[in-house]
């Protein structure tokens, strides 16, 4: 399954996107990012179906480490070809684009910048996907 990350804002050359970029390395699933401008502009149609679209918003249900692992296997199992995470500006979502989406996920009830949240979902997919291919490292709890 493609793990797609779809955020608006460009990362450029920073700390934020070296911590992006040695996440990713570790997933042994496909990724893909694609950034968008701030403002306009629309995510691009899925590229593989079936595919699921998971937005990151301070309103979205709050997963374990392990819940979110135990999804993404539920959602790879049952044939999804994509899984879209939807990363916002700074102003957020519109509430037809929150009605879209699969799933609404927040890091917390505090607000994050949109490239440490594009960080903090890389290390989470690098996470899940340990714990699903029965890594040792994740501990829960």
């Amino acid at each position: 399954m493609l793990l797609h990350i779809v955020a608006r804002g460009r990362i450029g050359r920073s700390s934020e996107a070296e911590l992006v970029e040695r996440y990713l390395k570790r997933v042994t699933w496909p990724t893909k990012i694609t950034e968008l401008p701030d403002n306009g502009g629309k995510p691009p149609p899925a590229s593989l179906s079936p595919s699921i679209s998971i937005m990151l918003d301070e309103g979205g249900e709050q997963l374990t480490s392990m819940a979110f692992a135990e999804r993404l296997g539920r959602w790879r199992d049952d044939g999804m070809r994509e899984c879209r995470f939807l990363i916002g500006a700074a102003d957020g979502f519109t509430d037809e684009e929150r009605a879209a989406a699969t799933l609404r996920i927040a890091f917390g009830k505090m607000t994050w910048p949109h490239m440490m949240a594009r960080a903090m979902l890389a290390e989470q997919l690098w996470r899940a996907t340990s714990i699903l291919a029965n890594h040792p490292y994740h501990r829960e709890g």
